[in-house]
């Protein structure tokens, strides 16, 4: 009795911290979700409406096609940086020259904050200025113009959050390398197995819990993701970056919407868990399977 109370005591200032900071915005946010609440309105006061805001989301089709590309984003820059920190961590795993350079050098990104991130990036694709247009033009011979060609802004986009990202993946899938036992491998080995069966089998399996807290936290991120695309393209060409949550900047700041921007936060709060929830689910199944 006298252990658990000093561990409640020790978890308090903890707990306090979490309630203010994510149980009370989260109640807040989801009772003006049931609201119409536009300071522009003749009517600036709240207004009782029900799920009517949660009904607009099925018809919007701005929010649905931010949505599409948010998913689509979040799908290649996950992915992408899954298997690129994967081939880093197993390369720096090893003796080579200069590893200790390359490492550091390798998570320098890492310490750039994200809206430093997007100005830098702005500043070499800016045509005339920047180099990446001129390499395009001189080597490929292609017109890059990010506000005037989608795929090239969707593209930028893209290449940017993976070489901004892409050492954090290398650093965790590292930590989990270093902690995989000697013993199943070289017992593999000895009874012929391939590398890719080793692989499967042993080193994917023992690396799923660090593969698992990896992917939540990219997912996460990449679904939230405002800071980098603003200072790029703004969203821009027309509407073919707006990510979600550029989306629900513009209905929430500049329009004011207040509700209908609480409930669009909310629902893509319950895609996130959805989509973490049956990512976990499929790869604990994995592991039984491979058990």
């Amino acid at each position: 009795m006298r252990n658990s109370t000093t561990g409640w005591l020790l978890l308090a200032p903890t707990l306090f911290i979490l309630v203010i900071t994510g149980l009370l915005p989260f109640v807040y946010v989801l009772s003006v979700s049931f609201f119409d609440w536009n300071t522009f309105a003749q009517n600036p006061d709240p207004q009782y409406a029900g799920v009517n805001n949660f009904r607009r989301l099925v018809f919007d089709a701005a929010f649905l096609k931010s949505l599409w590309l948010t998913l689509k984003f979040t799908v290649f820059v996950v992915l992408s940086q899954l298997v690129i920190g994967f081939f880093l961590a197993k390369m720096l795993m090893r003796d080579m020259p200069l590893k200790g350079l390359f490492r550091t050098v390798h998570t320098l990104p890492l310490m750039i904050a994200p809206i430093a991130v997007g100005a830098t990036w702005r500043l070499l694709t800016v045509p005339g200025l920047g180099p990446i247009p001129h390499w395009m033009k001189e080597w490929f011979d292609i017109s890059y113009i990010l506000s005037r060609f989608p795929d090239q802004a969707f593209a930028t986009v893209v290449i940017m959050d993976i070489w901004h990202w892409t050492p954090l993946v290398t650093l965790t899938l590292m930590a989990g390398l270093s902690n995989l036992p000697e013993e199943p491998l070289e017992q593999a080995r000895i009874d012929g197995a391939s590398e890719w069966r080793i692989f499967w089998d042993i080193t994917l399996a023992f690396l799923k819990p660090v593969l698992l807290t990896t992917i939540f936290i990219r997912l996460m991120d990449a679904l939230r993701t405002v800071d980098e695309v603003w200072m790029l393209t703004g969203g821009g060409p027309g509407a073919e970056t707006r990510f979600i949550g550029l989306h629900i900047w513009r209905v929430v700041f500049p329009k004011t919407d207040y509700g209908y921007g609480s409930a669009m936060s909310l629902i893509t709060l319950y895609l996130t868990i959805v989509m973490c929830w049956f990512l976990y689910v499929a790869m604990t199944g994995m592991k039984d399977k491979t058990r």
